[in-house]
Formats: C-alpha cells, sequence, structure tokens
C-alpha cells in the first residue's frame, strides 16, 4: 500500500485568499553551516480582488536570467489590487539561491530547477521549491507565465513562446496567450527535451501557459524590460483580471516543426558566428564555424543550417564545448 505523499516543508508568509496586496516569503528551512536552524526566504507578492481568474507569474527560475525578475520587481512594486478582478501571484525569482548566486542551477545542490518538476518534499533544496509550484502554487492558477531569457550561455531574438500539445483547444487558448503577451517574435517552441520541465507540469494540469526568450548574455537591456512589462501588462488584461485591452504591436510569428532547427557543436573550440540574430537563412548556409584553441595553422570546422529560416538563438560566449547547441533557426510563418 503506498504511502500518502509528505507535507511541504515550505511555508507562505502571505495569505492567497486575501483580498488586497501582500508582499512576503516563501520559507524554506535549510539548516547548513552558517545557520543551523537557517531559511531560504523566496520573495512573493499576492495581489486578490474578490474572484476571478488566477495568473501565476514567474522569473529566474534559472538563475542567470534578468528580465523576469526586473519586471516582475516592478510589477510588484505598483500592482493596485483595486483595479483588479482575481489574483495575482509573483514569484520574481523562482529558483532564489541560483538567482542569488548569479548562476544557471543553484549552487546548494546543482539543481536545474526547470528539469526537475514534480519534485520531491523530502529531496533536495530545488527539488523542495519544485515540488511547492507542483502541489500549491500551479493548482491555483488558471494562467501560467514564466519569463526566460538566454542566461549567461544563450542569446535569443525576444520572443513568447507555446508548445504544441495534445489537445488543440488547449493548445489554441496558450497560443490566443502567447498572441496578447505580444513579443516581438512569437514562437511555436520545440524543446530539446520537456521532461521533468515547469512549463510540461503546467500544461499537464490544463494550464494556460506560455514562456519567452527575451535576450541573453546573462544581461538584460531597456528594450527586453519593456518588452517583459507590457507582455505582463496584456496577460493580465488577456486574462481578464485587469481592465482594459492588450497593446498591440507587431509581432512575427515563427515555428520550429523539427529537430532540424537545432545545430550542435561535436568539438571544444573558439566559435566565429557567421551570421547574426534575425538574419535569414536559406538550407546549407554557414551559421559559424569552430577554430580549434590550442593550434595555428589548422581550418575551422563549419556548421551548416539545416532548414530554411531566420537564426532565432545561437551559442553566446567566445568558446564552444563538444555538445554545446551553437544555433536554433526558427521558420517564418507567413
Amino acid at each position: 500500500m503506498s504511502m500518502e505523499k509528505r507535507a511541504s516543508p515550505i511555508s507562505a508568509t502571505v495569505d492567497f485568499e486575501r483580498d488586497g496586496v501582500q508582499h512576503g516569503f516563501l520559507r524554506l528551512p535549510y539548516s547548513r553551516d552558517d545557520s543551523a536552524w537557517g531559511a531560504i526566504m523566496i520573495p512573493i507578492t499576492v495581489a486578490k480582488n474578490g474572484s476571478g481568474p488566477t495568473l501565476l507569474l514567474t522569473g529566474a527560475n534559472h538563475g542567470d536570467e534578468y528580465e523576469g525578475p526586473v519586471a516582475l520587481m516592478n510589477l510588484a512594486a505598483s500592482i493596485d489590487a483595486a483595479r483588479l478582478s482575481g489574483r495575482v501571484i509573483i514569484v520574481p525569482a523562482m529558483n532564489y539561491p541560483a538567482f542569488r548566486a548569479a548562476t544557471r542551477t543553484s549552487p546548494i545542490d546543482k539543481g536545474n530547477l526547470n528539469r526537475l518538476f514534480p519534485g520531491k518534499p523530502d529531496g533536495t533544496v530545488t527539488e523542495k521549491i519544485a515540488d511547492y509550484f507542483q502541489r500549491t502554487l500551479l493548482p491555483l492558477a488558471d494562467f501560467v507565465l514564466d519569463i526566460h531569457s538566454g542566461g549567461k550561455t544563450l542569446e535569443f531574438l525576444p520572443f513568447c513562446c507555446a508548445h504544441r500539445l495534445p489537445d488543440r483547444k488547449h493548445e489554441d487558448k496558450c497560443v490566443a496567450a502567447m498572441r496578447a503577451f505580444n513579443a516581438p517574435y512569437s514562437m511555436m517552441l520545440l524543446e530539446i527535451d520537456a521532461v521533468g520541465m515547469y512549463d510540461t507540469a503546467a500544461e499537464e494540469m490544463g494550464k494556460i501557459f506560455i514562456s519567452t526568450e527575451l535576450g541573453g548574455g546573462g544581461t538584460t537591456s531597456a528594450m527586453t524590460i519593456a518588452i517583459a512589462r507590457r507582455g505582463v501588462r496584456n496577460l493580465l488584461a488577456h486574462a481578464g483580471i485587469l481592465d482594459g485591452e492588450a497593446e498591440a504591436a507587431p509581432s512575427t510569428m515563427l515555428d520550429m516543426p523539427s529537430g532540424d532547427c537545432f545545430t550542435f557543436s561535436d568539438q571544444d573550440g573558439l566559435i566565429e558566428p557567421c551570421v547574426d540574430l534575425g538574419q535569414p537563412l536559406r538550407k546549407g548556409d554557414v551559421i559559424a564555424q569552430v577554430w580549434p584553441a590550442d593550434r595555428t595553422g589548422v581550418p575551422p570546422v563549419q556548421y551548416r543550417t539545416a532548414t530554411d529560416g531566420i537564426l532565432a538563438g545561437r551559442h553566446f560566449p567566445g568558446l564552444v564545448k563538444s555538445g554545446d547547441c551553437i544555433a536554433v533557426t526558427a521558420q517564418v510563418v507567413s
């Protein structure tokens, strides 16, 4: 006979059912050398006014991606519950230890939060965070937006994305939310591996889920933060939580129909980009070449795109390792 899953060790200092704006923490006990009875305090804001849909907003699922934290800190500081019809839950930094360390994964357990769902209440620190979202926060939500960018190792065109789903009606609702976000590009995103992702957890619960990639390189820009802030407001309006219409702007629709959209390096070396983000590509065009880093006089290895499209993403650091994704080609949908 299976035992009932134990309760999460995380407790919230906010009341998810109370009207008004509350700023608090998700408190995760964490005994360590410098604090025997210490805790990880993950900032959270809840704004609620009466009944209505719930929008769950998250950033820093990976700790070196900053458009989400900046946009959501802005929203948390300015949100007015009196203007809402429903509830907004704001977690600017999901993987808070990684966010504070400016790393993709947690410095505590090396956990990649976006690969550990559904998590474990008695697992590692990162697994406990995943479990709390899986069993406490996601069930509260109708709409979910997880704001990503490329972090220190990737750079993308600024796009909002949805996934192809088994249920076409569910997919259509996610696509409508993606279009409402209204980033400069809108992508039907193909994941390399969707197992253990927050995206997958939300979609399997039937939530209207969208995500973004809004730049990269481990930093932000005024442009990408403005895209995130406008997109959040647009989604609030689309969900019916905030009065008004979504702010319209031109958006180019992109698609990734197959694994041919990814280009991977099979050697270590010095990468030379041959095209820039947004440039058109024809099948067979050279995207990048990789020079050996340990000797001169040896020609580079050229990497070519396997499909027509535009360059939507690229490896960011100047050095590349075997197995790294060095380019993403997306097809423009007319």
